[in-house]
């Protein structure tokens, strides 16, 4: 704890609620970690309460389950529950979701909706048609499309015997309801609507209540910034007037989640329904001197009142640490900055994922372009937002299932290690609910994971070079790890066929990553893609780290939504900028299209003492 600056620390050891506004690089995780080990430690979370703790991404969640565990002792660490908060809502509802009141009620085996604009857009048509429509097809079918989830269906609590038909808008969104749960022989439901769902059956049901409040000493709610109001209501409808004291951290300036429902103003929220105490972190551990006070002159066209925070990052380059590059074709760009990261990596000893290519949308067509030139420099280039079976790639290597069997395999056929081992162990445990202190069980455990090991690489000691062969290596280790305990692990996999999705694009993704590796170790690193160099849309770079940060194409054509929410696009230009530890480059070309809309943007560079520069 010595380490940390003094508001980290009275945050650690807080007693009361508290707000903690804290900018990239504060060391977030680092402080939840820090503050959930004392409080177990001290007793300040005496057994056999809990302590609970709700992020927005599953790796984020992982990551701070980890941290604890070094700290602390089995007895300890077995007391925090680190989930997002899609898995808290959901287990809510899948436990005792059969306590709804029949108009809620969705079926046992509901399925998870994921609808785009063309979904509600049909909803809408459908429902203006519809023989009960009281309001006429014009009033229905001119909702809108883009904020109907918002205003109609997300927007207040469930009342319990459903929303009245006072308005167009009420009708549509008790209709779409109404379709979901019933609308055919099994329901399927959207995320958010599942936690609107889990806050009317905490409302409802005072003895699940009162059992939450009762189990959780204290609640960290990560990322808060992203916060929803369904998320929002449900924390209220748990935690509101019970001892259980909060803790919500995050940054207002990075809050690039408008679109997907959060709200406005989380934290003022927060401070005034529980009266937490505000306090801010003032320490960047990522980014160099340079790098911070360019961020600050960002960060003032976000939030006026913006804390200066002070860099603890030594610079290790000598020349420019943000520039602007300008070229003539999206050919030369390609070619340059991919004869650049080659340049860099041998001045600087880095690795292909030292750097990051990130692009505002369309990734796949980025790395059309990009893709061969960095072949060509000898550096593998991988798309993280291109879809492998049904899955995003960056977001099945998060999935449990694929992080369990890549431990399994890098035990069975790659060079051991005693943290791969230990790590096995303790997921393994947790899977089948094996107590740290139940000795004969785990060395139980410990034989049946060394014999599956031994086996293992003994049938399989080359990777797949078939999907047929790449199949029947995922199945071998979900029979080891036990289907039936995967799904009462990790309740989406119980829920319509999401397992066999998640284990079907897993499949794909191992054979295509075997497909020139001359050994299990090259396999397995090119699943994780550890030698490769990262494109990604900057959304899914949030919580991530570089050295250097290369933004592709800085132009209207990719900020075409820049006039209609200044705000959330500066903020995603924030976060992509803030990844950086040494270095950030944008890049521009004609061919892409103008500059003019976003000129703010550039605008703000220029005041920050940016140069632009003609390169090719």
């Amino acid at each position: 704890m010595d380490s940390l600056e003094p508001n980290a620390l009275t945050v650690v050891r807080s007693g009361e609620h508290c707000s903690v506004l804290a900018g990239p690089g504060a060391g977030k995780t680092e402080l939840l970690a820090q503050r959930a080990a004392f409080l177990l430690q001290t007793g300040a979370s005496p057994a056999p309460q809990r302590i609970l703790a709700i992020s927005f991404k599953r790796d984020a969640a992982r990551n701070l389950a980890r941290r604890v565990r070094q700290r602390c002792h089995p007895d300890h660490a077995s007391r925090f529950d680190s989930l997002t908060f899609d898995a808290f809502a959901k287990g809510l509802v899948d436990r005792f979701g059969q306590a709804l009141p029949d108009r809620w009620r969705p079926t046992a085996d509901y399925g998870i909706l994921f609808p785009k604009r063309a979904h509600w857009a049909d909803f809408l048509r459908r429902a203006g048609l519809a023989q009960d429509n009281l309001f006429g097809q014009a009033a229905v079918q001119g909702l809108s499309v883009n904020y109907f989830e918002r205003r109609h269906v997300l927007d207040e609590r469930l009342p319990e015997a459903g929303w009245p038909p006072v308005t167009a808008g009420r009708w549509a969104g008790q209709r779409f309801w109404d379709e979901q749960l019933r609308g055919i022989a099994r329901s399927y439901l959207t995320f958010p609507m599942i936690s609107r769902l889990a806050e009317l059956l905490i409302r409802v049901n005072a003895s699940v209540r009162n059992a939450l409040a009762l189990t959780y000493s204290h609640v960290f709610m990560d990322e808060f910034q992203d916060t929803t109001q369904a998320q929002f209501d449900l924390v209220q409808a748990i935690f509101l007037g019970t001892p259980t004291i909060m803790t919500a951290v995050g940054d207002n300036k990075q809050q690039i989640m408008r679109f997907a429902l959060a709200m406005d103003d989380p934290f003022g929220a927060f401070e005034q329904s529980f009266g937490a105490q505000r306090i801010p972190l003032l320490s960047n551990y990522r980014s160099s001197p340079e790098l911070v006070r360019i961020q600050h002159v960002l960060a003032q066209a976000l939030d006026t009142a913006a804390v200066h925070p002070q860099s603890k990052a030594p610079a290790s380059i000598h020349d420019a640490c943000c520039a602007i590059w300008d070229f003539s074709t999206v050919n030369a760009e390609a070619l340059t900055l991919a004869q650049y990261v080659a340049s860099q990596m041998r001045e600087h000893n880095l690795r292909p994922n030292d750097f990051v290519l990130l692009v505002r949308q369309k990734a796949e067509d980025y790395a059309q372009v990009l893709t061969p030139a960095f072949v060509t420099a000898g550096i593998p280039l991988r798309n993280e937002a291109a879809y492998v079976g049904s899955q995003m790639l960056q977001e099945l290597l998060t999935e449990p299932l694929s992080e369990l069997v890549l431990l399994i395999l890098r035990l069975a056929c790659a060079a051991r290690s005693g943290s791969t081992w230990s790590e096995a162990q303790h997921v393994l445990a947790d899977l089948h609910g094996i107590a740290p202190t139940d000795d004969r069980a785990r060395r139980a455990l410990a034989q049946d994971l060394d014999a599956f090991a031994r086996q293992f690489s003994k049938q399989h000691p080359r990777p797949p070079d078939t999907e047929a062969a790449a199949r029947s290596i995922v199945q071998d280790v979900i029979a080891f790890l036990g289907r039936n305990a995967l799904i009462a692990a990790y309740t989406p996999y119980g829920q319509g066929g999401w397992l066999e999705e998640v284990e079907n694009s897993l499949a794909l993704h191992l054979q295509s990553s075997a497909a020139q590796a001359p050994d299990w170790h090259a396999a397995l690193e090119a699943y994780e893609g550890t030698k490769a160099l990262p494109l990604m849309t900057l959304h899914k770079s949030k919580g991530l780290e570089y050295h250097t940060v290369i933004f592709v194409g800085l132009d209207d054509s990719a900020w075409w939504s820049y006039a209609q929410d200044t705000a959330d696009a500066t903020a995603g230009f924030f976060v992509a900028f803030t990844r950086a530890k040494q270095r950030v480059i944008f890049t521009y070309t004609p061919e892409r299209g103008a500059r003019t809309n976003i000129a703010p943007l550039y605008g703000l560079l220029a005041a920050a003492g940016v140069q632009t520069t003609s390169i090719a």
